[in-house]
């Protein structure tokens, strides 16, 4: 185990001067904190001590109710039985690593990926096999070379991927759901994004798809879908789920009770009342606005600012993009040079396998406002300019 560099350099750009393109934060100012206060006095006054005592380990049954019932469809019957409520979605994924996989497992997963997927698994002595991905997200038709490698489970973050910011098409996804069960491979969906779309129509998500063929042909899930309230409420609140056929989350429940017991119960009795006052529902809107106002800033500064060569992608809707920089250029080298002129990114090579990734960097453009983003990509290109 290491630790995480990713988290490391955040230490360095909480300063109030840099301007940090580097987390997958949200933006605090746009926090709901009026909301989550009176949320707060009301569950008190209302629940005592009962929202502060330990809880069940499967999560506040309220809680899962809602969750099932947003899930479910004429196809899909998810019941409180399929949903865990996790300390975020991090620990679902460092869970569902616990329950599922053993050393020499192989995991196949998109290059590049989400770091922290990696971090959870890599110290369970995982192999994990990369396949590629392009704009319209994981290259399904090269997954046969590694489908013969018997992999245990494939990973995926289907919509607004971290870091590259794209989305796995509606036609690869059906070729996808299909192409696993074929080969008895399990899917982790991994959806903290999905809220977050600032243009085109929604594909379905790969439980729905799955739950399909599973009707067709009287099979059960083979998927496992992992989700979050931490980019649409707030992340300090670390509610997340999982989604999964009652015998897995059986298996869940049992690794949360050695993890922590339990996800807290207070901050389960806030998320519920904002459910229920409509806050989840405002919420999502005014992200939208605000962040696909950021993108289209952070696009059109990258254009303007950007040397002849450079390349990046162009998400619909989540929190980043990756840049390819022209010429070879280091990332980590640059971002050395970019830390002295108080703008932060990550390198993209460490979300890589293989050693690749090395002239890319992932940009966040939810946490930064707009007058900010103009300035840190200003001064990027002109490190870039000097560069070349």
């Amino acid at each position: 185990m290491q630790r995480s560099a990713l988290r490391e350099l955040l230490k360095l750009t909480a300063r109030p001067e840099m301007i940090s393109f580097a987390g997958g934060l949200p933006a605090a100012e746009l926090f709901p904190v009026e909301q989550v206060r009176q949320a707060a006095d009301a569950v008190l006054g209302r629940k005592g001590g009962q929202a502060l005592q330990y809880g069940e380990t499967e999560g506040l049954g309220e809680l899962r109710d809602w969750i099932a019932a947003k899930f479910s469809r004429p196809n899909l019957s998810v019941s409180r039985s399929n949903v865990i409520v996790v300390s975020g979605a991090q620990q679902g994924l460092d869970l569902i690593g616990r329950v599922l996989l053993s050393e020499g497992d192989g995991v196949i997963v998109e290059n590049p990926t989400y770091l922290a997927a990696l971090s959870a698994w890599r110290p369970l002595g995982v192999r994990f096999l990369a396949v590629r991905g392009d704009a319209d997200g994981l290259r399904v038709d090269e997954l046969d070379t590694l489908l013969v490698q018997r992999p245990k489970l494939l990973y995926t973050v289907p919509n607004f991927q971290n870091p590259q910011g794209t989305t796995l098409s509606a036609e690869r996804r059906g070729r996808l759901v299909a192409l696993l069960r074929e080969h008895d491979v399990g899917l982790i969906e991994d959806n903290p994004y999905g809220e977050l779309r600032y243009e085109g129509a929604a594909p379905p998500n790969l439980l729905d798809l799955d739950a399909g063929i599973a009707v067709q042909d009287g099979s059960g899930s083979n998927v496992v879908y992992v989700g979050t309230f931490s980019k649409v409420l707030a992340p300090g609140l670390r509610v997340g789920w999982v989604i999964a056929p009652s015998d897995v989350v059986e298996k869940l429940v049992q690794a949360k009770q050695a993890a922590d017991l339990h996800t807290s119960s207070l901050s389960q009795h806030i998320v519920c009342e904002l459910l229920k006052t409509g806050v989840f529902e405002r919420q999502i809107p005014l992200l939208c606005a605000a962040y696909g106002e950021r993108r289209d800033r952070m696009l059109a500064a990258l254009e303007r600012c950007f040397p002849t060569g450079a390349a990046w992608t162009r998400p619909a809707g989540g929190m980043f993009l990756l840049v390819t920089l022209p010429g070879g250029v280091d990332a980590g080298a640059l971002l050395e040079r970019a830390l002295l002129r108080q703008v932060a990114f990550v390198p993209g090579r460490e979300f890589h396998l293989d050693g690749q990734g090395r002239s890319t960097l992932r940009l966040n453009f939810s946490n930064a406002g707009p007058e900010q983003i103009d300035e840190g990509i200003r001064r990027l290109g002109e490190l870039l300019d000097e560069t070349q």
